[in-house]
């Protein structure tokens, strides 16, 4: 097969682990300069939400590749 048997464990793994991550990064660091247009912060529960969903893939898709 093409890259690999387990190719899309490798790619749900990357971006459940993104999606975890950029979220994670969003909450903990606000951006410091901003236009009058943007949030002064990530909306808190859907960014917890998507921690949340990215972490249940990546670990499921870890589990795939280790087993």
């Amino acid at each position: 097969m093409f890259l690999g048997e387990k190719l899309l464990e490798w790619i749900l793994l990357a971006f459940g682990s993104a999606m975890c991550l950029g979220n994670l990064a969003a909450l903990l660091n606000p951006p410091k300069n901003r236009d009058e247009q943007d949030l002064r912060k990530a909306p808190f529960w859907r960014s917890f939400i998507y921690i949340i969903v990215g972490l249940i893939v990546a670990v499921w898709s870890l589990a795939g590749l280790i087993g």
